[in-house]
């Protein structure tokens, strides 16, 4: 499976208003987990975070957040950020604008904020608009993808993956799924336990 590991400077310049990093200086890094939430991985993703006192911020399917609300509930109990990842984990590339912003307002009724991330980092220039200035939502992508989706990387690699290439400020991206759960379940602990001897924090989007 071919993809990026860091995103592209180009990928940068197409949508330009999209959040794709945050500032390198603070020793901080940003652990994000997309398609939740899942009734095994993300109670495991919480207690890893609760753990090391850590972070993170969960972009969650609308109807994965209708059928678990009390996994919503903890999210939010324990500190951590939610954002909207569409209703129906739709492709933006593939979807015309309304439909698209109708499938983001829905899960808008369960998931409120501000935060947005469309699946697969698919979304077209007048969609990203539409959701900047009529539902007043940043955009959110990622500087580093962890590769725990892809069927074709070993654990050990996707964990050199991360480990070789993370830096303060880096957005992550990780998956709560039942896809991504035997890579998640050797690496997210491993990344973390890295991120603490290098001195820094893992913190939310906000």
């Amino acid at each position: 499976m071919l993809y990026p590991v860091r995103t592209p400077w180009l990928f940068k310049m197409v949508h330009p208003t999209c959040l794709w990093q945050m500032p390198a200086g603070k020793d901080k890094i940003f652990l994000t987990f997309d398609d939740g939430p899942h009734e095994e991985m993300t109670p495991f993703v919480l207690d890893e975070l609760a753990k090391r006192d850590a972070h993170g911020t969960f972009f969650v399917i609308g109807k994965n957040a209708a059928a678990h609300p009390a996994l919503v509930a903890r999210i939010k109990e324990e500190g951590h950020a939610l954002g909207n990842h569409t209703w129906n984990h739709l492709n933006g590339w593939k979807t015309q604008d309304q439909t698209y912003l109708d499938d983001i307002m829905q899960t808008g009724q369960l998931v409120p904020g501000r935060l947005f991330r469309p699946p697969y980092g698919r979304i077209s220039k007048s969609q990203c608009n539409r959701i900047e200035q009529e539902l007043n939502m940043r955009v959110v992508m990622w500087s580093l993808l962890s590769g725990d989706f892809d069927p074709e990387l070993e654990e050990d690699k996707c964990l050199r993956q991360v480990l070789d290439r993370m830096r303060p400020g880096d957005i992550i991206v990780f998956h709560d799924s039942a896809k991504a759960s035997a890579k998640l379940r050797y690496v997210l602990p491993r990344v973390m336990d890295e991120i603490g001897k290098r001195g820094w924090r893992c913190e939310k989007l906000g």
